[in-house]
């Protein structure tokens, strides 16, 4: 393997490596090891078919079929990320900063995004490394959330709280909403350690942490208003411009990411797996 680090706080590109082949068990703990040191791996021209996405997933855990999403055609087990060309001026699956399905008691270990057709330009991916963030974290911040509990909420997916009714949405990408079991708050520490590295990292972000548990409320928006400021510092982010075949892996226990949403006019498809994790502690 060759390995060019992308960034200063996340991400290497890996190359040298064909993952549709079968996996012997040095070049798998080699990956794991990558991953929980560069937290997103880019690896180019991959252009794996369903049953090598799905293979390489294993590498990182048992795959999980996340809720909410439905399954693509081929595969209940892989999402196809569609976007078609006429889909205009609508929101689109990902796009805010978020840690995916962190409002779950065990949310994703993390997911492989397999580029299938990218628009001629747009459609970037950015990440953001929260081990960096938590390893900049003012002393004033660190004292007051180390040890502290977060407040999680499915808003987007529950009744409480779901968007509205003529929101424009993706017709590609089959959503299920309305779900009275995804306004359930959830509590999971601010700060979370990796169970295999032993780093630590924040565990916040815009779309589902909705409160510090045991503050006030005045005190808590301020709190989280400060730490999305500090954790999105474009420090601690990459951005990956994809072309055809590229696959990328990230640890979502570590990251955020954002699917940025600048291609109307031109279809974009991504295949997606996703590999479980653990409860935050």
């Amino acid at each position: 393997m060759n390995i060019d680090p992308i960034a200063g706080y996340l991400g290497a590109e890996i190359t040298g490596i064909d993952l549709s082949a079968p996996i012997d068990g040095e070049t798998a703990a080699a990956l794991r090891r990558l991953l929980g040191q560069y937290l997103v791996l880019v690896l180019p021209g991959q252009s794996l078919d369903i049953p090598s996405l799905k293979r390489a997933t294993r590498v990182f855990g048992d795959i999980l079929t996340v809720p909410y999403v439905a399954g693509s055609d081929q595969d209940p087990e892989v999402i196809a990320v569609l976007k078609e060309a006429d889909e205009c001026d609508i929101e689109v699956f990902g796009g805010d900063w978020h840690s995916d399905f962190s409002f779950l008691d065990e949310p994703p270990g993390g997911s492989l995004l397999q580029s299938v057709e990218v628009p001629p330009y747009g459609g970037d991916t950015l990440w953001s490394s929260q081990t960096g963030a938590y390893d900049r974290l003012p002393k004033d911040l660190k004292a007051v959330v180390d040890g502290r509990l977060a407040v999680h909420l499915g808003a987007p997916y529950g009744k409480k709280h779901a968007p509205p009714k003529d929101m424009a949405v993706s017709r590609s990408i089959k959503m299920h909403r309305g779900d009275e079991s995804a306004d359930r708050p959830r509590l999971h520490p601010i700060v979370r350690t990796h169970p295999e590295s032993g780093r630590k990292a924040l565990f916040v972000n815009p779309t589902y942490t909705v409160a510090i548990y045991g503050l006030p409320d005045d005190e808590s928006r301020d709190v989280l208003a400060r730490l999305m400021k500090h954790c999105l510092r474009p420090d601690f982010t990459m951005r990956h411009r994809w072309r055809p075949g590229d696959l990328c892996i990230w640890d979502n226990r570590m990251t955020m990411h954002y699917a940025i949403n600048d291609y109307d006019g031109h279809r974009r498809l991504m295949y997606r797996t996703t590999f479980a994790g653990e409860r935050p502690r």
